[in-house]
């Protein structure tokens, strides 16, 4: 009696439940009582799709127009490079004079270079003009950046910041589950322009409608508030822009690599599924962080983030099916959000807080530039030597990710004085260097 007894519920014994056995899904639900937020959250992530729809869009449109997987690796080499030098200038602007003033012209220009690089490669026109036009596209902003710089505004100082760059974090994977999925099989199944075009919709909707949210804007730093010079100064960003160069070349190399690795097979289209289930990784990994408190140094769980990135390429090197890398794929992407998220929590304590948004800007370009050099150089791999070895590039650059990470681990755990962290963050480095 007594055995089935203690099986009962809580509420029937009369004694309520702990506070650990909260519903998990409370935390996240916490973050919207701000006004404003819901609508700001979704514009971003309408915003963001382009970021995992246009580069493999490109890749794909061109290839199924042409053939040439190594012009469709330069393309969206081309966009990602341009993106990681305009990026950063353009949220250096956000930061002193605002979003709205800022992202809209941006956005302009980006969606007139998407428009010139549908209609190049639909008339076949010179290659120079696809790459002229790809420089343009670069200008888009990062949406990343700017929504976490509101989040940033609202929750400084409290633990709502890091469920809500968790929130972000999986976001951004929701956006790589679905987004290949649109881009890769709109222009697989309709048009090869359809999955580009589509981009540049998501793009333009999600930048007028969050630039359009006022209430939630952070307030803008002109620069006699700012001190002049670049977030970039700051020794700690440097080394988290440096690891991401080569954690974006496996980002850039698994996109492309994993389109041909289907193509082989004879099933181009389920590219896009595995490329999800690699994005769902990420997300379900995210998803759990969030919910967890830490007591050890962040920059400890960064480096371990980096290390099992590179350690998780290794299984892609023996992949033979379609099945198998994307189970492969999956454990590769529990290692991303996590760092991800550890990232951006760190940035606020090595960045000052008027350059927040350029610091979380910077490590978006060392993606970007990464990305690029992985793309490149997977589509040359491919040409070469076939679409199986290609998986040989995102090992290489894991391993390149690791060995950066140590090298410039003593300047993450420098203190860094008039920074913007969160207090929990102060706190807990100040007992560090007191023990």
């Amino acid at each position: 009696m007594c055995s089935h007894l203690t099986e009962l519920p809580s509420h029937v014994l009369g004694r309520a439940d702990p506070p650990s056995e909260t519903p998990l899904p409370s935390p996240y639900r916490a973050l919207f009582a701000a006004p404003g937020s819901t609508a700001f959250s979704t514009a971003g992530f309408l915003g963001r799709m382009p970021l995992s729809m246009m580069g493999i869009g490109v890749v794909t449109m061109v290839s199924q127009l042409t053939g040439r997987y190594g012009l469709a690796g330069a393309l969206s080499a081309t966009i990602a490079l341009a993106a990681a030098v305009c990026g950063p200038q353009v949220s250096r602007l956000v930061d002193r004079y605002g979003q709205r003033r800022v992202l809209r012209p941006a956005t302009l220009v980006s969606l007139t270079a998407a428009t010139g690089l549908l209609l190049t490669a639909h008339f076949r026109w010179p290659d120079w003009l696809l790459f002229v036009c790809c420089v343009g596209i670069g200008c888009v902003p990062s949406l990343g950046a700017m929504v976490r710089a509101r989040w940033a505004a609202l929750y400084r100082g409290t633990p709502r910041l890091h469920t809500a760059y968790s929130f972000e974090s999986v976001v951004d994977e929701v956006c790589f589950i679905f987004g290949p999925i649109l881009s890769i099989g709109l222009s697989t199944a309709w048009f090869p322009e359809a999955g580009p075009l589509l981009a540049a919709c998501f793009l333009a909707v999600g930048v007028f409608w969050l630039t359009s949210q006022r209430a939630t804007e952070p307030v803008p730093h002109p620069r006699a508030e700012r001190g002049g010079g670049s977030a970039l100064r700051s020794r700690g960003l440097q080394v988290f822009v440096a690891t991401f160069v080569a954690t974006g070349a496996v980002f850039g190399s698994i996109d492309v690599v994993t389109v041909a690795f289907a193509e082989e097979r004879g099933h181009k289209a389920a590219a896009s599924l595995v490329l999800a289930v690699y994005a769902a990784g990420s997300c379900v990994a995210g998803m759990v962080f969030g919910l967890m408190r830490f007591a050890g140094a962040p920059e400890r769980r960064w480096l371990l983030g980096v290390c099992a990135t590179a350690v998780s390429m290794i299984p892609l090197l023996l992949v033979g099916s379609l099945p198998f890398l994307a189970v492969a794929l999956f454990v590769a992407g529990l290692s991303i959000a996590p760092t991800m998220i550890t990232t951006m929590s760190l940035i606020e304590e090595h960045v000052p807080r008027a350059q927040l948004t350029e610091g979380m800007s910077w490590v978006s370009t060392g993606l970007a530039v990464g990305i690029a050099l992985g793309s490149s150089a997977g589509g040359w791999v491919i040409d070469t030597a076939g679409a199986r070895a290609g998986y040989g590039v995102p090992a290489v650059a894991g391993a390149v990710a690791v060995t950066v990470g140590f090298l410039g681990y003593r300047r993450l755990t420098r203190p860094a004085p008039r920074r913007g962290g969160t207090v929990e963050q102060h706190s807990e480095r100040q007992e560090r260097h007191m023990a």
